[in-house]
């Protein structure tokens, strides 16, 4: 049996493989694109496309893809064969250079928020070369950015390589100000964590909201829930470990740095969590390990959910974004160094990241908002829809000693004065972890606790680039001409936590005292994605892209409009669903058990026997059955007229605060009744099947 590092990134194109079957030339002039975003030549592309089919074709690839990323936010793939015919009837295997850096595909049936119309049709891919090639399902899959014939961005791979090229350039500019000339290249690295549930196929395929939704739509608690808190990192049931281990093998083999693994605080609920790695192709990562989920688990008789809250009731799945930059030199941006400049450089760029989440809070919001994370955010679970950092105690007492230019206590007895005075180190993990906080300062990054299970981890990051990159320019101009460099930085820095100081928070993020402390700070909480996505096209927000050219003011409408298109989709489909299972599945089911009782309180009264039970359940239901069947008309009514509402936010308001509304009230009478109802005659798995019923 081959041991893990014997078959790790076995089935990818990776810089092992690139160094063997490329000449040196060809290798050193690709590695010099990779590290330091150089144009490829199409002679050296030629040479690679060669190198890339001969090593494909060992490995069983017949095809080959452009993957890419589109706005629907799974993967998208169109396989060619590498066949080339002969006149004499037969093949050659051939791939160009041509095919390897640029393909085309249909952008017409892509999202595209109005970019193109339905007869425009032309759209473009384009290979990223600083994401390596793999093998997937006898595909060689090479990963690229899809724009259409204008040049707009269809995708989300796009901004987010703009979003690191911009920040690069920044980061790169402010560390050559503290005499860092050996720095070349700043890139900012990832590692996403992944919650998921897994649930019995067989009990998924009867929950048409399951499978329609990827939430349950109807369901009353079981008797037990997570209170016990005895999932939470408990012992991992053979049928989830067979499960694990053969994700892991496929991840590994792609090159996936897929690390720690274990049971989440639900029931049925477990996380996956890599090692860090550059930020797109932690993007690309983390698309092949939602996707490799689903797949692996219907082969363990499993089906994996990616919806942020599958289950009412019960924690839902989040991603936790670990955020950081570093350089081409191995230094870590947000680790503090031992040396005053080291201490005022860590200094700098945290500021920056306090200034520019303070600022650009909505639009960090915007980057995780969907229909699905709406139930999670706007419940204050895990964490709330409000923006905050958490710094933990000691970083927070340093940074109130810089602002009021005071001592730091028994730890520094000097006036501290960033680049003139020795500042302390900053030790690891002297503050506790906060679970509640959506931005959070863990010691040498930021977790950003914000994104949905099934989001992709892209819009957030290039939101949170885009920002940083701002604040940095910001700075940039400021320190560059200032005649007295640490004076200048020592008020930069101590401005910076002045006027930003209001998005701090340590404390118990699900607190309502919390809530009301941060609206009277003047901090946003946007509950629901229309209220989230109204802001998106503020000036503010425009500015911020657009002048960072990271989107063009277009691209910006276009995601607005298809953003907002999304959300009234995926709740008039579960409306519908809704819907259909009331009808066809709960009603009847209720209906009958009802008659039952009917006859069994018949045939008691004729015995002279007691059916005060029979009675009460019988007319409670009865009860329940009508309301449920007059709240689903109700639902078809507002749902029709709903969705001809003119204008994408107001479409999409509509359906938040009148649809979803009514599916709540539908919802709560049919969970109820499921409670009086006999489980023989409840027509689908419960709950507590659902969730406790693998072994």
């Amino acid at each position: 049996m081959k041991t893990v590092s014997e078959f790790f990134g076995t089935m990818v194109f990776n810089d092992e493989v690139m160094k063997e079957r490329l000449p040196k030339e060809v290798y050193d002039s690709i590695q010099n694109t990779i590290q330091n975003g150089r144009h490829l030549d199409l002679s050296v592309a030629n040479v690679v496309a060669n190198a890339m089919k001969d090593w494909a074709i060992e490995k069983g690839a017949t095809h080959y893809t452009h993957w890419f990323q589109p706005m629907t936010g799974i993967t998208a793939e169109k396989h060619d064969s590498f066949i080339s015919p002969k006149s004499n009837s037969t093949v050659i295997m051939e791939f160009s250079g041509k095919e390897l850096v640029k393909g085309e595909s249909d952008a017409s049936s892509f999202p595209s928020g109005g970019l193109r119309a339905t007869f425009e049709a032309r759209g473009y891919t384009a290979w990223d070369p600083t994401s390596y090639a793999f093998i997937k399902d006898g595909a060689l899959c090479i990963p690229t950015a899809f724009c259409s014939y204008g040049g707009e961005a269809l995708d989300k791979k796009t901004p987010l390589l703009r979003s690191m090229e911009v920040l690069g350039k920044s980061a790169l500019k402010i560390l050559h100000l503290f005499g860092n000339e050996d720095v070349t290249s700043v890139k900012p690295t990832v590692g996403p964590e992944q919650e998921y549930f897994l649930v019995d196929k067989d009990m998924y395929n009867k929950r048409p909201d399951l499978v329609y939704t990827g939430r349950t739509l109807f369901g009353s608690m079981p008797p037990k829930g997570q209170e016990l808190d005895d999932h939470y990192f408990g012992t991992i049931k053979p049928q989830v470990k067979s499960f694990m281990k053969d994700l892991d093998y496929e991840l590994w083999t792609l090159g996936v740095f897929a690390k720690t693994e274990h049971n989440e605080a639900a029931p049925a609920q477990h996380e996956l969590a890599p090692v860090f790695t550059t930020t797109n192709l932690a993007t690309d990562h983390n698309q092949l390990t939602m996707e490799l989920m689903q797949k692996v688990a219907k082969k363990h008789g499993l089906v994996c959910l990616l919806h942020e809250k599958p289950f009412a009731g019960v924690n839902g799945s989040g991603k936790h974004n670990n955020w950081s930059l570093s350089t081409n030199t191995g230094m870590n941006l947000f680790e503090p160094g031992e040396t005053p400049s080291e201490n005022a450089q860590f200094l700098l760029f945290l500021c920056a990241v306090i200034r520019a989440v303070d600022e650009y809070q909505d639009a960090l919001r915007i980057s995780v908002a969907s229909a699905g994370n709406d139930h999670r955010l706007g419940a204050n679970e895990a964490p709330p829809a409000v923006i905050s950092i958490f710094l933990g105690e000691e970083l927070t007492e340093i940074l109130n000693a810089i602002e009021n230019d005071e001592k730091i206590g028994s730890r520094e007895k000097e006036q501290m004065r960033v680049g003139v005075h020795i500042l302390p180190k900053f030790p690891k993990d002297t503050s506790d972890r906060n679970r509640t906080s959506p931005f959070a300062f863990t010691g040498n990054k930021f977790e950003f606790r914000m994104l949905g299970s099934g989001a992709s981890i892209a819009d957030t990051n290039t939101a949170v680039n885009t920002a940083v990159t701002q604040v940095l320019n910001e700075f940039y101009d400021i320190l560059s001409a200032a005649p007295d460099f640490n004076a200048t930085l020592h008020n930069l820095i101590r401005t910076t936590i002045k006027n930003h100081k209001r998005i701090f928070f340590n404390g118990n993020g699900y607190d309502d005292k919390w809530i009301k402390e941060a609206e009277k700070r003047g901090l946003s909480n946007l509950k629901s994605t229309p209220d989230a996505l109204s802001h998106l096209l503020d000036k503010k927000n425009i500015d911020l892209y657009t002048k960072n050219k990271v989107f063009s003011e277009v691209e910006l409408k276009s995601r607005y409009e298809i953003l907002l298109e999304n959300y009234s989709k995926i709740i008039n489909i579960e409306a519908l669903t809704m819907i259909d299972m009331a009808k066809k599945l709960i009603i009847p089911a209720v209906s009958k058990y009802t008659k039952d009782l009917a006859r069994t309180i018949k045939v008691k009264n004729e015995l002279g026997l007691d059916s005060g039970y029979e009675t009460q359940v019988c007319t409670k239901l009865s009860t329940l059955c009508t309301k449920a069947y007059e709240i689903t008309l109700e639902l078809e009514k507002k749902r029709k007229e709903v969705s001809l509402t003119k204008g994408a936010y107001n479409k999409a308001k509509s359906y938040e605060t009148i649809v979803l509304a009514t599916m709540n009230e539908l919802r709560k009478t049919a969970d109820e009744a499921e409670t009086l109802t006999a489980r023989e005659y409840w027509p689908m798995p419960d709950y507590g099947e659902l969730l406790f019923g693998i072994r």
